[in-house]
């Protein structure tokens, strides 16, 4: 079995790719749908951030309100930490695990892990091979913008706290360029679905 990370700023295409690589057979696992589900109740971080942030971030379904708690934490870095803390090793237990899974069942399986922090959390050391999606920062601030309830500034804000491109690339295997147009994303997709594929 073979783990490549699949990642990229905000709005660079990481979605696009992924999904192109599911369809060609690839196991997808995303950070972010793990994420949301340890957070639920049941969920591997649901006691602890409840216990860490009060009762007040749960909504009258007894869930984790997502708003509610991001406004806690995110104009204060500390507790921003804290939650990290609490649900970055959560979600990298979750997707090993999965990982683990699919290995089991296939063990040539080229599992695609997609994660848009994956060198800023550490993610990157579970994966055998680095996946950079890339574009212009005006077509991330262009792409961002079509997202429900974005606004420039927030957007600005977000890609400013981001890890630059450029300082993502020494750490990346393979570079896409998703600058372009569609068809000319996944053919590189598939140019380097097909490299992948025979180290795995």
């Amino acid at each position: 079995m073979l783990i490549a990370g699949l990642t990229g700023g905000m709005g660079c295409g990481k979605s696009f790719v992924a999904k192109a690589l599911r369809d060609l057979g690839c196991p997808v696992i995303e950070a972010d749908e793990v994420g949301h589900e340890v957070l639920l109740p049941g969920g591997e971080a649901f006691e602890p951030v409840v216990a860490t942030f009060g009762k007040d971030i749960l909504n009258t379904q007894g869930l984790i309100d997502r708003a509610a708690l991001a406004a806690k934490v995110f104009e204060n870095p500390s507790e921003l930490q804290r939650l990290n803390a609490i649900v970055h090793p959560a979600v990298r237990r979750t997707s090993l695990r999965r990982m683990h899974e699919i290995g089991e069942r296939d063990p040539h399986a080229l599992v695609i892990y997609v994660a848009a922090i994956l060198l800023e959390s550490g993610a990157y050391r579970d994966v055998q091979k680095i996946i950079l999606v890339t574009c212009t920062r005006e077509q991330q601030l262009e792409r961002s913008l079509k997202r429900p309830g974005a606004t420039e500034a927030t957007v600005k804000a977000r890609l400013d706290r981001q890890m630059p491109p450029d300082a993502k690339k020494p750490f990346a295997d393979y570079l896409l360029d998703a600058s372009g147009t569609e068809a000319e994303t996944l053919q590189q997709t598939r140019a380097i679905w097909e490299n992948l594929k025979l180290q795995a």
